[in-house]
C-alpha cells in the first residue's frame, strides 16, 4: 500500500491481524503497511506468529502521522517487535508527528508488544498513544521504552499516553510530557529526577486474578505496582536506555 503525502507531512498505517486456527497456530490474515511503516513476518518459535515492524524511511517528522493497528483475535499468539529504535525528528513542517498504536485482543488469546526504543531528538515533538483493549481472557505484555535526547544532546518534546482497558474497564491511563515547553518538573525528583530514559512493562494475565505479584522495589530506580484486576505495571528510569532494557527484562523474567 502507499502511504498519503500531505503538505504537513505523511499519513501511513500498518495493520496487523492475527488468528488461531485448527491446527493450535497463528494465522496472519492482515499485513500491511504503508510508507515508513514495514512489516515482515520473521521467523518464531512454537506456535506463536512474531511481527517485525521495519522502518522504510525516516520517520516520524514533523507533521506526520502514523498508526499501528495490531490485532490478537480468538486463540492467537501474536508478539511484535521492531528492527531498529524509532527516532523522532523535526521536519519542515512545525506541526508535531502523531504515533497511535491501536492494540485488540480478543478471547483466549495473547499480545506481546516489544517494540524498541523510541528517541526523541533535539527540536522534534511527538504525541504518542497507546490504547488497548483486551478481552476478559486476554493476555498482554506490553513494552514502552523513551530516550530524551541522543548522547550528549537535549531532547525534543514528547507526550506519551498510555491506555489499557479489560472487558470494557479501564486498567490503566496514564500520561507523561516530557522536554521544552512540556509542564515544569518533568525532569525533577518526582518524575525523572534528572535522569534520560524511561520505561514501562504491563502484564496483564487472567491467573493474575487468582495469585497477583504484590508492589516492590525492583531496583534503585524500578518499581513494581498492582493494577486494578489481573494486571501489574513496572515502571524504570535510568541514564541510559541499556539499562532500562535490562531492569524490564529481568523484571518480566519473575512475571511470566
Amino acid at each position: 500500500m502507499t502511504a498519503a503525502i500531505a503538505a504537513s507531512g505523511v499519513r501511513a498505517t500498518a495493520r496487523i491481524a492475527a488468528r488461531g486456527n485448527e491446527r493450535g497456530g497463528t494465522d496472519l490474515p492482515v499485513l500491511d503497511g504503508e510508507g515508513p511503516l514495514a512489516v515482515r513476518r520473521t521467523r518464531s518459535a512454537g506456535t506463536g506468529a512474531h511481527v517485525t515492524l521495519v522502518g522504510a524511511m525516516s520517520a516520524p517528522l514533523g507533521g506526520d502521522r502514523l498508526t499501528v493497528e495490531a490485532a490478537a483475535h480468538a486463540g492467537a499468539r501474536l508478539r511484535v517487535g521492531s528492527a531498529a529504535a524509532t527516532l523522532a525528528l523535526p521536519g519542515q513542517s512545525k506541526e508535531p508527528a502523531r504515533y497511535d498504536v491501536r492494540i485488540t485482543v480478543g478471547d483466549d488469546a495473547e499480545l506481546s508488544w516489544l517494540p524498541e526504543q523510541l528517541i526523541s531528538v533535539r527540536d522534534s515533538e511527538l504525541c504518542v498513544t497507546t490504547r488497548a483493549e483486551l478481552a476478559a481472557s486476554a493476555s498482554l505484555v506490553l513494552r514502552e521504552e523513551q530516550v530524551l535526547g541522543r548522547t550528549g544532546e537535549d531532547p525534543g518534546r514528547l507526550t506519551s499516553r498510555l491506555t489499557v482497558r479489560r472487558a470494557g474497564r479501564p486498567l490503566l491511563d496514564q500520561e507523561l510530557s516530557c522536554g521544552p515547553g512540556a509542564p515544569g518538573g518533568w525532569d525533577g525528583p518526582a518524575v525523572l529526577a534528572g535522569h534520560h530514559a524511561i520505561g514501562q512493562l504491563v502484564v496483564v494475565r487472567p491467573e493474575f486474578e487468582r495469585d497477583k505479584p504484590g508492589p516492590a522495589l525492583l531496583g534503585e530506580a524500578t518499581v513494581r505496582m498492582p493494577l486494578a484486576g489481573p494486571a501489574v505495571l513496572v515502571t524504570v528510569v535510568a541514564p541510559d536506555a541499556l539499562r532500562v532494557r535490562r531492569a524490564l527484562d529481568e523484571a518480566l523474567r519473575t512475571l511470566t
